[in-house]
């Protein structure tokens, strides 16, 4: 198998899968226009001098994108149980390009998740200017390698049965953790600021100020990206040796 069409194979496993699309793009929009559209009048959410709208498409934005890139898992799990892996391993197929149509698939599936929720944001009259869409975007596609590589872990840790929940709950903890629902304070944002979630959201908040990161956050963001990458590397190399 080429990589072209292994990475062909795999983008088209993503467009037919509804539930990837519900829970990764669906449920974001859904979210966005029950919580925006009735308060698209708020002009300063919770003191952050943002209007409401904008902060949850924003937001949004991150949670949508990092449920993209997690739910690699899934798909790596479900191919694990049915034997496609060990099928794979049989192929001409290199494991860089095994790992590289993973990573290629979820930058698709959260670059639609970007596009989407923008478009929902400007119907409700969020605008903002090039520059800042353009830093904001940049950012966030940097911000998401921890997350491939995460989801790629998962998937070789974990069978079918229990990816789910794990993938799901462990997004939405990170989201929370990250401050995609309300500004964070105290103890939170002490945490948060630790997290590479918590860096992705801030990423999706350079659409307001048009500013980038401190040494921070590019500091977590490769520290997790190292771990994540490592864990990855072992869990499918384990996974490899089994019979």
């Amino acid at each position: 198998m080429s990589n072209l069409v292994y990475i062909r194979y795999e983008l088209l496993r993503a467009f037919r899968n509804r539930r990837f699309f519900f829970f990764s793009i669906g449920f974001p929009l859904l979210f966005y226009f029950a919580i925006a559209a009735p308060n698209r009048s708020t002009t300063n959410f919770d003191g952050s001098g943002i209007s409401l709208p904008l902060y949850y498409m924003v937001g949004l934005t991150a949670f949508g994108t990092m449920v993209a890139m997690i739910s690699t898992g899934t798909r790596i799990a479900s191919e694990r149980q049915i034997g496609w892996t060990r099928q794979l391993r049989i192929t001409p197929l290199r494991t860089r390009a095994y790992f590289r149509a993973k990573v290629l698939t979820a930058y698709m599936m959260s670059g639609l998740t970007i596009v989407l929720l923008g478009l929902a944001g400007s119907s409700l009259g969020v605008s903002l200017p090039a520059g800042h869409w353009l830093a904001m975007v940049g950012l966030i596609l940097v911000a998401l390698l921890p997350f491939a590589a995460l989801g790629i872990m998962l998937g070789h840790l974990i069978n079918v049965d229990s990816i789910g929940p794990a993938t799901g709950g462990g997004a939405s903890l990170l989201a929370f953790l990250g401050g995609t629902w309300f500004p964070l304070h105290g103890f939170l944002l002490q945490l948060g600021r630790y997290l590479p979630s918590y860096w992705l959201v801030q990423a999706a908040h350079t659409g307001l100020t048009g500013q980038g990161w401190p040494a921070r956050g590019w500091i977590v963001i490769a520290a997790w990206s190292a771990v994540f990458v490592a864990g990855a590397l072992y869990a499918f190399r384990r996974d490899t040796k089994r019979v």
